[in-house]
């Protein structure tokens, strides 16, 4: 099963919100890019269909985090499947549309420049990270609070947000801080 197919199997399996069914079609379409983009421009899954690998390395992730016995018991972390793949799944749908093909120049281990591939970050609606994500599921389907918060700070406090905010929520809503925590394990040790 390819990254695509395993992607809209969790999808339609686990999520079934109002609205769901027209933000799938909207992945699919020749509107977005989602499945074919990358997840960054030089760094983490940066080649075609990185994005939606991460995804799904951010789902496996996150599923792990949450069945360790500890976080069910001690920590009392309990959530849907649905939500789960929600906050997952689509937690960098910020990034659908961002990135244009282009090219750099490096150097090679004698010192002579070569042009390779790369792709560059072309924001056409510049609303930020975590925000843009939630911006555009909510035009789709309701999301919980805790998801909107989850996806919101799931770069944790790797990102430019204002500590105290990434600390309250992560306080206020544990799967924010879940999430986040599956984001890194995917960017730094899966994909790094």
């Amino acid at each position: 099963m390819n990254t695509k197919e395993r992607f809209l199997e969790i999808y339609r399996t686990h999520i079934h919100r109002e609205g769901s069914a027209e933000l799938l079609e909207y992945l699919e379409s020749r509107a977005s890019d989602f499945f074919t983009a990358p997840a960054s421009t030089r760094f983490h899954g940066a080649y075609e269909g990185g994005l939606a690998e991460h995804s799904l390395n951010v789902y496996d992730c996150l599923h792990q985090y949450l069945d360790r016995q500890r976080v069910k018991e001690t920590y009392g972390l309990n959530y849907s499947e649905e939500s789960i793949a929600i906050v997952s799944l689509l937690h960098d749908v910020c990034k659908i549309n961002c990135y244009k093909p282009g090219t750099r120049n490096v150097k090679d281990e004698h010192g002579v420049w070569h042009t390779v591939p790369t792709y560059e970050f072309d924001d056409k609606l510049p609303y930020g990270h975590g925000e843009k994500s939630v911006y555009i599921l909510s035009g789709y389907m309701r999301l919980t609070r805790e998801e909107a918060f989850a996806i919101r700070y799931h770069m944790g406090f790797s990102g430019t947000e204002d500590s105290r905010n990434v600390g309250n929520a992560f306080a206020m809503y544990p799967l924010s801080l879940a999430l986040s925590i599956a984001d890194m394990e995917a960017t730094y040790y899966l994909e790094g």
